[in-house]
């Protein structure tokens, strides 16, 4: 299970919702141990600059990394958007799933009302994990 701060769902469905049409990207962190509970959203730059893939800023993804770790935090998921198909991840996803430990978060703007969804990605098993808001 994701326990995700409301301020950083609401951060991440305003990013997804600006860059549209394009899909949004970044990375959530939390407190050092508590790997499971998302409490900051740190938006990247997606230098794909397109509505069908993300590619984090490689930069963006080593400053972020750094200021974290220097807060006794740890990088545990990356997000992203889908701007016109479901919030399960593509096979593109899954190709670039770096790290099996970590949460994938995406947000769908398909329909009226943004779809926010997490899974776990294992050697490309895809397994759905329940989110829940806390503030």
């Amino acid at each position: 299970m994701l326990q995700l701060r409301r301020s950083a769902f609401d951060r991440i469905v305003d990013l997804a919702v600006r860059e549209y049409p394009l899909e949004a990207c970044g990375l959530i962190s939390a407190s050092s141990g508590a790997l499971d509970v998302a409490t900051e959203f740190h938006p990247c730059t997606n230098v794909a600059a397109s509505a069908r893939i993300y590619a984090l800023d490689p930069l963006e993804h080593m400053r972020i990394e750094r200021s974290v770790d220097d807060n006794d935090g740890d990088i545990i998921g990356v997000v992203h958007s889908h701007t016109h198909s479901e919030p399960y991840p593509s096979p593109t996803d899954v190709q670039q799933a770096p790290d099996p430990g970590w949460h994938y978060v995406i947000v769908s703007l398909k329909r009226e009302a943004p779809e926010l969804r997490s899974y776990r990605i294992i050697d490309g098993d895809i397994a759905e994990e329940p989110v829940t808001l806390i503030d």
